[in-house]
């Protein structure tokens, strides 16, 4: 917490002019999502800046315009708070609602913010699908929804919950794999265009 607010007192000189978010941040979309995404955290200059989840950095980029391919969005960007985004049939939102240093939160974040996510889910009544970005948003997801045994983690993994909504996983659109080619924006949208056959079967 203290570090979230450092950065949004000490700022990126590029986002110099920018009056940071600085708080916790709460999911975005639509409440009658048939898709839920879940992230890790806020980026220190994304989120933490501009008050939206995956709004202002490379990784909402690549999130959005995938879900806008496969019309769960109105438009390709996601730039501030006031830019028309819409989400229709969809809800993002993260594991841990506070930027934490390196993108790395603690056992403490993760357990401290779990309850949110868990009233976000129950609140969530009308999700078939969910998709975790990344390993760590699929360890809290498995355990939000008693998922035992676990699958191994690996992108494009399917998973079919008891109650019979589906967990799709993907690897994080963060620069670590993006830059890399570990993720393509093939293999990113591939999710989202099966996530939405899987929600209307």
């Amino acid at each position: 917490m203290d570090w979230r607010e450092k950065v949004a007192t000490e700022k990126r000189a590029a986002f110099r002019d920018w009056e940071y978010w600085g708080r916790p941040l709460p999911g975005f979309g639509d409440p009658r999502a048939e898709l839920l995404v879940v992230g890790l955290a806020p980026a220190a200059h994304g989120g933490n800046r501009t008050g939206r989840v995956f709004t202002g950095d490379r990784s909402g980029d690549w999130l959005f315009r995938a879900l806008h391919g496969a019309g769960y969005a109105n438009q390709p960007n996601s730039d501030h708070r006031e830019d028309g985004l819409l989400l229709t049939g969809a809800y993002v939102t993260a594991a841990v609602r506070c930027a934490p240093p390196g993108n790395r939160p603690t056992t403490d974040e993760r357990d401290n913010c779990l309850p949110y996510l868990v009233r976000e889910i129950q609140l969530l009544a009308d999700v078939r699908v969910m998709v975790p970005l990344g390993g760590f948003a699929y360890s809290v997801l498995s355990r939000v929804t008693g998922l035992r045994p676990r699958p191994r983690f690996g992108h494009g993994v399917e998973v079919s919950l008891p109650d019979g909504r589906t967990v799709i996983c993907s690897y994080h659109p963060s620069q670590q794999n993006t830059f890399t080619g570990r993720l393509t924006e093939e293999m990113f949208e591939s999710v989202f265009h099966r996530a939405r056959r899987l929600a209307r079967r």
